[in-house]
């Protein structure tokens, strides 16, 4: 399940960020592999809005697409 899959309101961990260049992006934000975040939004068509601690993202969606995610509780 990607980034775009979630929907808001959902807790979920970031499982994996591949692409390299993606990932610089993520830990610019204070977003890495491991990290529990909320999804406050999804804009049709557009970005997804992140929520984690009190700081709001807005992640485009060819980036959100390649963000590999888990909701939390899941077991995989």
């Amino acid at each position: 399940m990607t980034l775009v899959d979630i929907k808001a309101g959902t807790k979920f961990i970031i499982a994996k960020i591949e692409n390299k260049k993606v990932r610089l992006q993520a830990l610019r934000f204070g977003i890495s592999e491991g990290a529990e975040i909320e999804c406050a939004g999804l804009i049709p068509g557009g970005p997804v809005i992140l929520k984690k601690n009190l700081q709001e993202i807005a992640i485009g969606r060819r980036t959100a697409e390649k963000i590999i995610v888990k909701e939390k509780g899941m077991v995989q």
